[in-house]
């Protein structure tokens, strides 16, 4: 990989500045002891990691959504710096195809943070990042407040929906007939929990939306594939 950044758009280069700033902050406000403070080289990996090409949905804009939701959760968070770690690390390895991303992101996450942070924090933040797999529902609090951020596009109006589900299906190296198989699982699933958002902050934001979305995005699975 080279270590060239693609130009964003312009209206992107405040929000990237901004989210730079961000990163290094919090970086910093983590470590421990006289470790050494690497934000500004960790943030280039992500940034070049995020706006790898092949992205289509897990990419800066989608890390800025999940930061924009925490925000708003914030209050509601028992241990917000470990919660917005996780954000920033849960996608950036995204190798289309591969099951393992989320525990090659921890892992990503605690080779960068090895010996700058506390152990304990680390481990913390790594449950975090596993916590999006969205295999478990979780009961610790943080731990679902951060599955509910990362599925929290599924609440947003049905054409913001449509577009995230396009760029989700962009990103899959398979073919359609597989895609929409492995989406329908999936999306079924979803509806067949008890609550998609497993925080009530987030439940009563977007529950009844995301059930919604997904009831109509599995009509119009079911038209292309029948």
């Amino acid at each position: 990989m080279t270590d060239t950044i693609p130009s964003a758009p312009t209206s992107h280069l405040l929000r990237d500045q901004t989210m730079k700033q961000r990163f290094v902050e919090l970086w910093r406000r983590c470590l421990v002891g006289d470790a050494a403070d690497e934000g500004e080289t960790i943030w280039a990996r992500l940034e070049r990691r995020y706006r790898e090409p092949h992205r289509r949905y897990h990419d800066p804009d989608h890390l800025a959504h999940c930061l924009a939701e925490f925000d708003s959760a914030r209050p509601h968070i028992d241990r917000p710096d470990a919660v917005e770690m996780a954000i920033w690390f849960h996608d950036v390895i995204n190798e289309p195809g591969n099951r393992d991303n989320e525990q090659l992101s921890a892992d990503y996450f605690r080779e960068k943070a090895d010996g700058s942070m506390e152990p304990a924090f680390i481990d913390e933040v790594i449950t975090l990042i596993l916590a999006t797999t969205h295999d478990k529902s979780p009961r610790e609090p943080d731990r679902q407040f951060i599955c509910d951020i990362d599925l929290s596009s599924f609440g947003c109006p049905w054409e913001c929906f449509l577009r995230d589900s396009a760029a989700v299906k962009a990103e899959f190296p398979g073919t359609d007939a597989e895609y929409y198989r492995g989406q329908t699982v999936f999306m079924e699933s979803m509806l067949a929990r008890p609550r998609i958002f497993l925080s009530d902050f987030f439940h009563d934001r977007y529950e009844r939306q995301a059930r919604e979305n997904i009831r109509a995005l599995l009509r119009m699975i079911d038209q292309k594939t029948h």
